[in-house]
């Protein structure tokens, strides 16, 4: 499985803006700038995306858990706070927190916080600082 998304950027850091689209055109020609990313400038930016993201496969992961149980969620609600600071003089995405809640008939909590680990680790998302990251160039001029 493949899926794309694409970025185009015009100006310098500060006083330049972009927009991001996706493949399935849920974004389309979404602004980011350096507003959106560092203050609170309207638009989206690429921490928010990687938040929403996890959030959101955590808790299609977690549904796959419990439904290979026998189990099925009335709800599972997912709210993912990245956190972005400055490491070595490098801005980093540092921690990721997932705040999960859950109603699934059938379930005690020692389960479900079991399940929930075990999401949270197979998520690919959560594994994806882990992926082989390649990078083809071309300068047009």
């Amino acid at each position: 499985m493949k899926r794309t998304a694409s970025a185009v950027w015009h100006g310098n850091l500060k006083e330049g803006k972009g927009t991001v689209s996706t493949q399935s055109g849920v974004l389309n020609k979404a602004q980011y700038s350096f507003s959106t990313r560092f203050e609170n400038g309207v638009g989206t930016n690429p921490e928010e995306l990687i938040a929403a993201a996890h959030a959101g496969c955590f808790a299609m992961a977690l549904s796959h858990i419990l439904g290979s149980e026998g189990l099925t969620p009335d709800e599972l609600s997912v709210e993912a706070a990245l956190t972005l600071e400055q490491v070595n003089g490098n801005w980093t995405i540092t921690t990721i927190h997932l705040d999960l809640t859950g109603k699934v008939p059938g379930i005690d909590e020692a389960k479900f916080g079991e399940f929930a680990d075990k999401a949270k680790a197979g998520c690919p998302v959560s594994r994806v600082l882990n992926a082989n990251i390649t990078l083809s160039k071309k300068l047009i001029g």
